[in-house]
């Protein structure tokens, strides 16, 4: 990596995680060329930065200077050199590396009071040797690689700052722009003359039998693996066959379905890896946590296992299955794109899972969207999320997040509003993992607890397959009426408002139906598919959406509204769509459902509105 990118703050939250500094054969080389994309960087404190991997636990190892200007650093006036590049502004530096030989005679001693002997020592060195030995920094020292390479401790993570140039070797070396810069020809041919090569053709082979063609062919045995086979994904149920009752929120759900993963498809279970930035207990992760343990590099005693007051039982083994990462999300969706990732590099299909609170989704998303083109396939879990947990407050409240996983590439998007929805989307999702026509999903939680019964769960078999096909497949028919006037499709935890308008609408002679909508992503899939924009399974929108049926609608999620806006395009009927558009407010739920017009009384309006 560039010595600039270690600006970057994801690096960080890797460095610093404790089970890092227990890894070995990991190795960083920091290409320490003093520039970034746009120009030299004025304060690059390689002290500061050697210093922090060193507190972290890493090994680390500074490559600043190559042979010849330690052979000059060696020479009387050599201390005084060394100091006065040892101190030099970086733009500084630079400058040299762009000057003759005459031009760093007069720059080099500067006006301190080691600039005699330093003038001195120069005057003594060749023209082409001065210019080739301000240039010669520790990168690009063959030999003092090696060493380096040597000097590994593969029991912890190593990092090699290396100094280099940005360009060495070509006419654009060391200069402030050169990150786009441009060869001539006339310097290209001179480069390719330098190095015993035609620009002609650029991709000519070594010479039969040369010491560099053996090489190659030495090397390629020795970089060269063994096909890995590949084990296909493990066999996942599609419903457990629970009947959830009582009352429970979505979130609690997600624990629950680990847990009968071990008992009801050990196998998949086995390779099911959980990850959480520092909120597994708060997100219902700790009866999974207690089963499979957290993964360790090397065993550590639990000494909380006899104390009878803790539930969470934090049980460090090599065998475990769940990783904390700390407070460090992007941290958390880097891993799981290399977790996600192994099915294909490994032959070693794991159904990793990560969990953090849904408003971090949106810090996360860069590398999360970068796992997922890289090929990393795994399931990100959003909980709490939405304004229904405005009792906690406003810091936490999400709202752009449904529209993310509705136009997130490479992933299947789920906001379940019962715990059997939940189920099932949780179990296509982990279906989907592992293989090279599959995907990642995204499931947005909740902790508002809601009756179980409002899901009225088909009790007949095949009534059941049809009802969890739909729900995989993007929405259901939650409440039909004989002859309905309007229509209310809502998702997630804002169900139970929806079903109380309905019955409200009903006592004064509005027949109204309500649509659970458990994906916007594939139900918008669907649309473009109906309208040949794209491939995909257009059968749920006539069962969920049949034209027959076609009323006013209303559309209504705890988040923003148009990630619903577009169900009315369907049937092209009038719509209003509800939801949240501002951050923030905190309160009981009735209120700040009220405050964005959520509530029923908001929805039964909507509906008038629309009919009347």
């Amino acid at each position: 990596m560039g010595d600039a990118e270690l600006d970057e703050g994801a690096v960080w939250e890797a460095v610093l995680d404790s089970a890092v500094a227990e890894l070995g054969e990991i190795v960083w080389i920091v290409d320490l060329n003093r520039q970034s994309l746009d120009r030299v960087v004025p304060n690059i404190a390689a002290e500061k930065l050697q210093g922090m991997f060193g507190a972290a636990g890493w090994q680390v190892i500074s490559l600043k200077y190559g042979r010849l200007l330690q052979e000059l650093f060696a020479r009387p006036g050599g201390d005084e050199l060394r100091r006065r590049i040892d101190a030099m502004p970086n733009p500084e530096y630079q400058r040299l590396l762009r000057c003759d030989a005459p031009e760093v005679r007069r720059r080099l001693p500067g006006d301190g009071p080691g600039a005699a002997p330093i003038a001195e020592l120069v005057a003594q060195v060749d023209d082409a040797a001065l210019v080739d030995a301000i240039a010669d920094l520790g990168g690009h020292d063959h030999a003092a690689l090696d060493e380096a390479f040597a000097a590994i401790d593969d029991t912890r993570p190593t990092v090699i700052f290396a100094y280099t140039i940005k360009g060495y070797g070509l006419a654009t070396k060391g200069h402030p722009q050169n990150h786009s810069a441009l060869l001539s020809d006339a310097q290209l041919g001179e480069m390719a003359t330098r190095m015993g090569t035609d620009t002609d053709d650029p991709w000519q082979s070594f010479p039969e039998g040369s010491p560099a063609q053996a090489l190659c062919v030495r090397t390629a045995q020795r970089l060269r693996r063994p096909d890995t086979p590949s084990l296909a994904a493990p066999d996942l149920p599609t419903d457990i066959g629970r009947i959830p009752s009582g009352v429970a929120t979505t979130q609690a759900a997600l624990g629950r379905v680990l847990l009968d993963l071990t008992r009801e498809a050990p196998e998949a279970a086995r390779r099911v890896v959980t990850v959480s930035p520092d909120v597994s207990s708060s997100t219902n992760l700790g009866g999974w946590v207690n089963k499979v343990g957290v993964w360790s590099a090397s065993e550590r005693p639990d000494w909380f296992a006899d104390d009878r007051e803790t539930i969470l039982h934090w049980r460090e083994k090599p065998t475990g299955q769940h990783i904390e990462l700390g407070i460090a999300e992007v941290n958390l969706v880097s891993l799981l794109g290399e977790l996600g990732a192994t099915w294909s590099r490994w032959g070693q299909p794991l159904l990793p899972i990560g969990v953090l609170y849904d408003p971090f989704v949106e810090r996360a998303l860069e590398p999360w969207s970068y796992g997922i083109y890289a090929g990393g396939q795994s399931i990100l879990i959003g909980t709490p999320s939405g304004v229904s947990l405005a009792p906690e407050g406003g810091a936490h409240q999400s709202i752009k997040t449904p529209s993310i996983g509705l136009e997130q590439p490479g992933c299947v998007s789920y906001e379940p509003a019962f715990v059997i929805d939940t189920e099932w989307t949780l179990l296509a999702g982990l279906a989907r993992l592992g293989k090279p026509d599959g995907s990642s999903a995204y499931l947005r939680l909740s902790t508002r607890p809601v009756d179980q019964s409002l899901a009225a769960v088909p009790t007949d078999p095949a009534a059941r397959e049809r009802r969890r096909r739909q729900v995989v497949a993007g929405a259901y028919v939650l409440r039909r009426t004989d002859a309905p006037t309007v229509a209310i499709a809502a998702m997630g935890a804002l169900v139970p408002e929806a079903l109380n308008a309905a019955e409200r609408l009903e006592q004064i002679g509005i027949a109204a139906d309500v649509i659970c909508v458990t994906s916007p992503d594939l139900l918008y899939r669907a649309v473009r598919a109906r309208q040949g924009h794209e491939t995909a399974e257009s059968w749920i929108l006539d069962q969920a959406f049949p034209a027959d049926r076609a009323t006013p609608l209303v559309t209504v999620l705890d988040g923003h509204p148009h990630a619903l806006a577009f169900l009315a395009t369907i049937n092209r009927v009038p719509t209003t769509a509800l939801g949240v558009t501002r951050f923030g407010q905190s309160g009981s739920l009735e209120d700040v459902y009220r405050h964005h017009n959520l509530d029923t009384d908001s929805i039964i309006r909507a509906a008038l509105d629309l009919i009347r």
